[in-house]
């Protein structure tokens, strides 16, 4: 199966996630960044149009922390035939939001962060005990 074939089936399990109804996806890290060659496809807004290893490189060195537990990519649409797009990454973590906006570099640094889910459907998901989702989204 190809990387794309994955994701396409991932993302559209439980519906299309163009469709307001759709419960939004939360993919891990692994299951969003392998085989992503999508420039845009995450922080389209940034200046520097990075490309999707550099996010993931970051993410895999923030799961790292000992105050982070998971990491989760919401799939906010999938428009494009190339690769499903996030504007938004859910850490889950004992830190605040401004503690989290410092782990990232000026040029991959998310627009705002917050704690919590933003107030639509998702699918299922366990927050682990003893942290927060703290949401980090690009305009």
């Amino acid at each position: 199966m190809t990387h794309l074939a994955r994701i396409t089936e991932r993302v559209n399990r439980l519906g299309h996630p163009d469709e307001p109804s759709t419960p939004r996806p939360l993919l891990t890290v692994e299951e969003f960044f392998d085989g992503n060659a999508e420039v845009g496809s995450i922080g389209c807004n940034l200046d520097s149009a990075p490309a999707p290893d550099e996010f993931y490189s970051l993410f895999r060195n923030i799961a790292q922390r000992p105050d982070v537990q998971d990491i989760r990519v919401q799939i906010t649409a999938f428009d494009v035939p190339e690769w499903p797009f996030s504007d938004t990454v859910y850490i889950m973590t004992s830190a605040t939001p401004e503690e989290v906006a410092t782990w990232f570099p000026q040029h991959l640094k998310p627009d705002e962060t917050w704690t919590g889910f933003v107030d639509q459907p998702y699918e299922p998901y366990q927050v682990p005990d003893g942290v927060q989702p703290v949401a980090c989204w690009w305009d």
